[in-house]
């Protein structure tokens, strides 16, 4: 199936003065302008890293439930690392058909946000059985965050700022939240949800996605396939690039429809504002459009919150985790980073 979203060059931003950069920073413009989802290729993540880290998960995931249980995210703690189970993750409520490995920036016992307890801080936890998935997620972690620094950047410059505003302001220690998706195989004729409606959190997802495909996204004649390009990684934008930009970039929903013979893998990593920083709309952007909330799939506008990055990012990922929330995290009024 032909890709109907645009696929974007990215390699004319991988370096401040590359022939091409401003033609890409347009292009770039238009996409988020236009559906908010587009392919990017160009993005520097080597073809045989993602090839181990495909090989690798695949591994964990045809390990017995016990042995990924060694794992589970209750022994993350408020760092909310590693597996969840098929049905163990909510989205709008509703159970997803999914298991997963949670990950983010692996931080030392040391660290003063993990010393204090900041939730989403903290040690990644890997399984033993599986030896070569660490190097293979640092590794591919490491890829795409620089893919995403540079994306970020030429969206600031299609915006009018300065290519450092979102280093400056935002991202310059980034809140990293990666995960490796396995969604069972489905009966074909009667295909299922793997992930209901929703849109994301953040700035910019970036997605890896395996040649069984599923993802849809939702545009104003409708829900449309994201089938997967070879070589390339999706992009779409988050809910703090449609609060920054006032609602002139919005934040699309999506979802995923089991449907293939075989079960699918699936690699987003989330580059998200540090959990510090308060996201406020850039003045000459803010105004003049219409809150989206009552169109919205969870019907809450990204507009009228204020506070940290952190403080609206835990009042969603609490609804995902409700148990998990409950047994392991304080009150973010008591936690503070130092």
């Amino acid at each position: 199936m032909p890709a109907v979203l645009p696929v974007l060059d990215m390699s004319p931003l991988r370096g401040p003065d590359r022939p091409g950069r401003a033609a890409v920073v347009r292009s770039l413009a238009a996409a988020c302008r236009d559906s908010g989802f587009f392919y990017v290729v160009g993005h520097g993540v080597a073809p045989e890293l993602l090839a181990r880290l495909t090989a690798a998960s695949a591994r964990f995931f045809d390990l017995p439930e016990a042995s990924k249980g060694e794992i589970a995210m209750a022994r993350g703690g408020p760092a909310w690392r590693g597996y969840f189970p098929v049905f163990g993750e909510l989205t709008s409520g509703a159970p997803d058909r999914k298991e997963g490995l949670y990950f983010g920036t692996d931080l030392p016992a040391d660290h003063a946000r993990v010393r204090a307890g900041v939730p989403l801080h903290g040690a990644n936890l890997y399984p033993p059985q599986v030896p070569e998935l660490r190097a293979a997620v640092d590794e591919y972690m490491a890829a795409v965050v620089a893919a995403a620094h540079d994306l970020i950047s030429g969206i600031g410059e299609g915006l009018g700022l300065p290519r450092d505003y979102f280093d400056n302001f935002y991202t310059r220690e980034p809140t990293i939240l990666f995960r490796i998706f396995n969604y069972p195989q489905a009966d074909p004729s009667a295909p299922d949800w793997g992930v209901g409606e929703h849109t994301d959190y953040g700035l910019l997802t970036l997605l890896a996605q395996d040649e069984v495909g599923g993802l849809q996204i939702k545009t104003q004649g409708g829900w449309i396939d994201a089938p997967p390009v070879p070589g390339s990684l999706v992009c779409n934008l988050g809910d703090m690039l449609d609060r920054l930009t006032g609602g002139w970039y919005r934040s699309t929903p999506h979802r995923v429809r089991n449907a293939g013979g075989r079960a699918r893998l699936a690699f987003p990593l989330f580059f998200d504002p540090d959990f510090e920083s308060e996201v406020r709309p850039l003045p000459r952007l803010a105004g003049g459009l219409s809150d989206d909330a009552a169109e919205r799939w969870d019907r809450a506008s990204v507009h009228a919150f204020s506070g940290t990055y952190g403080e609206y990012l835990m009042s969603k990922v609490a609804r995902v985790f409700p148990a998990l929330a409950a047994d392991q995290l304080r009150d973010l009024a008591t936690v503070r980073a130092v």
